[in-house]
C-alpha cells in the first residue's frame, strides 16, 4: 500500500499500487472530488518497498478503504449493498455517534435505517441528518424503509436526505444508487464548480 494526499482536501489515502497501471491515472478524491493524479511509474521509481518487506493485512485495505455510514439497524443486507456500490460499511447504532464520525472521516455515502419509522422529521436521526450544508453537501444521504417508495422524491426531501430504498429493493441497488448518484451529481455540478472556484 501507498500513502498519497490530496492536494485540495488534504486527506491522506492509502492505494493498493499492485491495483494500478504502468500508466498515469486520474481519479476524484473521495472526499473533495477533486482530481488525484498518480504514476506508478513514478511511486515505484520513488523506491517503494520491495515485495516482502511490508507484511500486507485485510485490515489495512479497510481502514483506508472509501466509507459507508450505516446510522441504526445493523442489517448484513445493507452492508452488502455498501460494499456493491465500493464502500466498506461502518456501523453506528445511535445518530450522534454517527455524526461524530462523520465530522471526523466525511464519508462519501450515509445509509439510514432507522430501528423506527416515524412520520418526518426523523427525530432519531436528526443529528446526522441536520449538518451544516456545507458538511451535508458532503455525503449522500439514502434512507432505507419499509413503508416508503424507492426512488420517492418526495419522501426524500420531507425526510432530509437524497434518495429513499425500500429494502424489498436490495437487489437491484447498485443501479438504483448509481441512477440516483448520477442526477444528484448533475443537480449540484453548477454550485460545485462556483465553490471551486471560489475556493481555488
Amino acid at each position: 500500500m501507498i500513502k498519497i494526499v490530496c492536494t485540495a482536501c488534504q486527506k491522506p489515502l492509502s492505494l493498493d499500487e499492485t491495483k494500478l497501471p504502468m500508466k498515469e491515472v486520474s481519479f476524484p478524491c473521495p472526499v473533495c472530488k477533486a482530481k488525484i493524479t498518480v504514476d506508478r511509474r513514478t511511486l515505484e521509481a520513488e523506491g517503494a518497498p520491495s515485495s516482502g518487506a511490508h507484511e500486507h493485512h485485510a485490515e489495512d485495505d479497510d481502514a483506508f478503504a472509501a466509507k459507508a455510514l450505516l446510522v441504526g439497524n445493523d442489517h448484513p443486507a445493507l452492508r452488502q449493498a455498501a460494499k456493491l456500490i465500493g464502500f466498506h460499511p461502518v456501523h453506528y447504532p445511535t445518530s450522534q455517534e454517527a455524526r461524530d464520525f462523520f465530522m471526523q472521516e466525511f464519508p462519501q455515502v450515509v445509509m439510514i435505517q432507522p430501528p423506527q419509522m416515524t412520520p418526518p422529521p426523523l427525530e432519531a436521526m436528526q443529528p446526522i441528518i441536520a449538518l451544516a450544508p456545507a458538511d451535508r453537501r458532503k455525503a449522500f444521504f439514502i434512507l432505507f424503509a419499509d413503508n416508503l417508495r424507492t426512488l420517492d422524491g418526495n419522501a426524500a426531501f420531507l425526510y432530509g436526505v437524497n434518495l429513499v430504498v425500500a429494502p424489498k429493493d436490495l437487489g437491484a441497488f447498485p443501479q438504483i444508487y448509481r441512477e440516483a448518484f448520477t442526477v444528484h451529481e448533475r443537480l449540484y455540478a453548477p454550485m460545485h464548480s462556483v465553490l471551486k472556484q471560489l475556493h481555488g
